[in-house]
């Protein structure tokens, strides 16, 4: 069996070295290895030999290059550390030798290992594919689930209100209109009932989450987040920003003048440079150097009993699923 996870060095450097993809290796090496420990040297090790069974123009610079990918890898772990703070279940040595995974059940931490995982399925990278680590069907189909319940949950700390679950399929089971009807119950701005044209067996119309922070008058002019949830390689083409005003017109007979706030929530860990033309072009992002910290702080609003989030009992069972999932890689090897 091979149950080490594989340094892709070609896709590493396949135009500039992609230091979140060798973040990504020393992550999920930390994670499973019995010791739940990770040598930054091994990075190095691994892209020598990656040079040599790959013959590519950037051999060269590639060997050449592995002090290069080390300082850049570990200034890209110190910057998740910085950003996410607690929920990071990872930590760094101070002579920057030693990645261990210090994962717990706190939630945010459970938020990034969910993410991580889905971040390096076979449709996007290869360190999990070469190996017996990768998800089976099942197993992806239940983090994406999951993904959805920690997605609701971080909006709902995002705006710090009360969040709904709407993604097909819904976790009570309810149909379309049904459970659009339940939550404009509670929002109150607008009447929903669908008009001509619209599709007649919708599933949730591409909005996953709704979230919405109201005012004790009850009136229209509050907080109101709506959602896309993308965890594919297509991603970028499933932003709900155009199609907000679609939705209002199709589902509702007077429509709420509260002004809808997209945002699009991703398992990825995106480099500042394209996050920038993500918001520009999908609108408000969560994704994992911002999401997991969202989920913690919402663990602490569920304990004040200060919002209510659908779906959040359903954390406890991704819990379960990724300590059983490390424990299985880990009897395998």
């Amino acid at each position: 069996m091979k149950s080490s996870v594989y340094l892709p060095i070609d896709q590493l450097a396949d135009e500039a070295i992609d230091y979140d993809l060798a973040t990504d290796y020393m992550e999920l090496s930390a994670f499973f290895n019995e010791d739940s420990v990770a040598l930054i040297s091994d990075l190095a090790n691994q892209s020598s030999i990656g040079a040599e069974e790959v013959i590519t123009e950037l051999d060269t610079e590639m060997e050449h290059g592995e002090e290069e990918i080390i300082s850049g890898t570990v200034a890209r772990i110190k910057e998740r550390i910085s950003r996410l703070d607690y929920a990071y279940p990872f930590e760094l040595d101070s002579d920057n030798n030693i990645l261990t995974c210090k994962l717990s059940e706190d939630y945010g931490q459970i938020a990034y290992i969910v993410s991580l995982i889905l971040s390096n399925l076979r449709s996007l990278s290869l360190i999990l594919f070469a190996s017996d680590l990768h998800p089976d069907e099942r197993d992806i189909r239940r983090l994406r689930e999951f993904f959805q319940y920690f997605a609701t949950t971080a909006l709902a700390a995002e705006i710090q209100g009360r969040a709904w679950s709407f993604g097909f399929p819904r976790p009570d089971g309810s149909g379309f209109l049904a459970k659009l009807e339940q939550i404009w119950e509670i929002l109150g701005d607008g009447q929903v009932q669908p008009q001509i044209g619209a599709p007649e067996y919708p599933k949730d119309d591409r909005i996953d989450i709704f979230a919405a922070r109201l005012h004790p008058d009850g009136l229209p002019g509050f907080l109101l987040a709506v959602a896309q949830v993308a965890t594919g390689k297509n991603a970028r083409e499933k932003s709900i920003k155009g199609h907000l005003s679609a939705f209002r017109s199709r589902w509702f007979n007077l429509q709420p003048v509260t002004d809808f706030i997209p945002y699009m929530i991703v398992p990825f860990a995106r480099p500042y440079d394209q996050f920038v033309d993500d918001v520009r072009t999908m609108g408000n992002m969560l994704h994992r150097l911002r999401m997991p910290l969202r989920v913690a702080e919402a663990a602490q609003l569920i304990e004040q009993d200060s919002v209510q989030i659908e779906g959040y009992d359903q954390l406890i069972e991704a819990t379960g699923w990724v300590m059983d999932y490390r424990e299985r890689a880990r009897t395998a090897a």
